[in-house]
């Protein structure tokens, strides 16, 4: 039994070392009518792995990366904030001016 769970814990280090895709396509049809169409591609591998192949897309996105995104979308809300600031302060004027 316990050569059976190390090359079980082998495959699984090896798939998630090397990479496995998994592809396939599930089609629903009635009488010859095509109702449904799935195309699916997995890709099982590590997060490292992943990175190396280039697909990290998660390191930006902000529901896996919250912090990733935070600093970007808090200074360009400040500098909206700035430039709303500077645009009450003008008009505030013109009106002062008019009066």
């Amino acid at each position: 039994m316990e050569s059976r769970s190390s090359s079980l814990a082998d495959v699984l280090e090896r798939v998630l070392d090397k990479g496995i895709v998994v592809a396939g396509d599930i089609a629903v049809n009635v009488v010859d009518i095509e109702l449904l169409t799935l195309r699916v591609r997995l890709f099982i591998a590590s997060a490292q792995t992943a990175k190396e192949l280039g697909m990290d897309w998660w390191t930006g996105d902000p529901f896996f990366a919250p912090h990733s995104a935070r600093p970007a979308v808090e200074s360009g809300l400040a500098e909206e904030n700035t430039l709303l600031r500077q645009k009450i302060a003008d008009l505030e004027r013109a009106l002062g001016d008019q009066s």
